[in-house]
């Protein structure tokens, strides 16, 4: 057989167990630690949806790629009605098993080969650089997309808002670089995953006719129940865009057996069709921030950028991992920001993921 490169040779090292000797000092504290590194939903799943899920329970046939009809409805519904897409239909959208899992692999589905180009931003997912990996494609990281050298270039991330830092990339930015794109026939794949968590601007999403002008050539959404509604552990994503792109998306999907639960199915139904519980959460999340950013500015921290997503984007103008140690010795855990990229390395990104006890009592660390 012929011999291939180990899997540590092609990817990185997993950025999170780097972090373990930290979250044991953190979790020594004696009143417990404060675990605001990971951005996992801690509160309940919405009642409307753990019902639709139990209803579907006995589900004994294998599901389909595409989805219930039911599943596409709600999908192209919500687009619309959320994103302000125009004329899409069931072709316009596709189920995906997790936005990590379509991520990790879409430059893999789409053909992408040696000699290919993914690109992405400077301070980013660490997943976009994994994807083009997977691939054996070239991955170039970027300050400006309307700056990239156009050759070879294949596979085109946007992801506003930003993880890590909550930055959201204005209309009129997403309109030149959707133009630029399909100038140089490049695919565009936004990562939208956090649209939904504004707090000082109203994200815009790459189908908006604003952006797009009313036309998902050669633009794909990625969009996530996650963070909306709770669904972490149900693994509940879609894409949306481009028919063409997402027809071989299906093909190949098809092939590969990647097929979201039907239980799953009826789940995000039901999740996408209320709003109610979508503004309870925000709220929640609201909460947290206003609490968190207060702390850490009182404890000498700046913020930059974060006006959306589930993160604020901190620094106090040294090392990423001296932060990440100190603020262990309180019991408070964060992510270095050089798990997004050497750009971060001066920063931590702290989630406003923990319960309303856990966030109190981060706060209360921080200011003393």
């Amino acid at each position: 057989m012929p011999s291939e490169s180990p899997v540590s040779d092609r990817l990185p090292t997993f950025p999170w167990d780097r972090l373990e000797p930290y979250k044991t000092t953190a979790a020594g504290h004696p009143d417990g630690i404060v675990d605001l590194s990971v951005g996992t939903p801690v509160d309940p799943v919405p009642p409307l949806v753990r019902r639709a899920l139990t209803e579907a329970a006995d589900s004994p046939g294998y599901p389909t790629v595409w989805g219930t009809q039911q599943l596409r409805d709600a999908l192209t519904g919500w687009c619309e009605r959320r994103l302000g897409a125009q004329g899409l239909t069931e072709r316009n959208v596709l189920p995906v098993v997790g936005s990590k899992e379509l991520v990790a692999w879409l430059p893999t589905q789409l053909g992408l080969s040696p000699g290919d180009r993914v690109a992405f931003p400077r301070l980013a997912y660490p997943t976009y650089e994994v994807g083009a990996r997977l691939a054996r494609a070239e991955h170039v990281a970027y300050d400006d997309p309307l700056e990239l050298d156009p050759t070879g270039l294949k596979l085109l991330w946007l992801n506003s808002p930003s993880n890590p830092t909550g930055q959201v990339l204005p209309p009129e930015k997403l309109r030149a670089v959707v133009a630029w794109a399909r100038e140089h026939g490049v695919l565009v794949v936004s990562d939208e995953c956090y649209l939904e968590l504004g707090w000082e601007t109203d994200p815009v999403s790459v189908l908006h006719p604003e952006v797009c002008g009313g036309s998902t050539e050669g633009l794909v959404a990625v969009h996530s129940l996650s963070k909306r509604s709770n669904l972490a552990g149900y693994r509940a994503a879609f894409v949306a865009g481009d028919s063409d792109v997402l027809g071989e998306l299906l093909q190949i999907r098809k092939h590969g057996g990647m097929m979201t639960p039907a239980p799953v199915q009826a789940a995000t139904v039901a999740a996408l069709g209320d709003d109610t519980h979508v503004a309870e959460q925000r709220e929640r999340y609201r909460a947290r921030r206003t609490q968190l950013r207060g702390a850490l500015e009182a404890a000498g921290f700046r913020i930059e950028h974060s006006e959306a997503s589930l993160y604020l984007w901190a620094t106090r103008d040294e090392s990423c991992w001296d932060t990440v140690a100190d603020l262990a010795k309180h019991g408070v855990l964060v992510a270095p920001g050089d798990f997004y990229g050497p750009a971060g390395a001066r920063h931590v990104r702290v989630a406003l993921t923990a319960t309303d006890e856990r966030v109190a009592a981060a706060a209360q660390r921080l200011r003393a």
